[in-house]
């Protein structure tokens, strides 16, 4: 089964439905409730149960927002996430 969970980012291009069907995978998706997990999610992450350190590949300063937001969209610098700091 493969699962993609996140926001609708428009159509597909490409989509190899023929590798997806001849190996009978099950593909299901769905918009993340993201008011519903952020609370939590942040709470655990203070607590030390999750580090999200791994997936952080650039931190940047709050002033420069809209740089780290092109790297991030237009999948430049193996950009995963960015963080900014006041």
């Amino acid at each position: 089964m493969v699962s993609v969970i996140g926001v609708y980012g428009g159509l597909l291009d490409k989509f190899p439905a023929g590798a997806w069907m001849n190996r009978s995978l099950t593909l299901r998706t769905g918009q993340c409730h993201v008011q519903r997990y952020m609370k939590p999610l942040l709470q655990r992450i203070e607590r030390g149960e999750i580090d999200p350190t791994r997936i952080i590949t650039h931190t940047l300063p709050l002033d420069e927002a809209e740089r780290g937001f092109d790297i991030f969209k237009n999948k430049q610098e193996n950009c995963e996430k960015v963080v900014l700091k006041p």
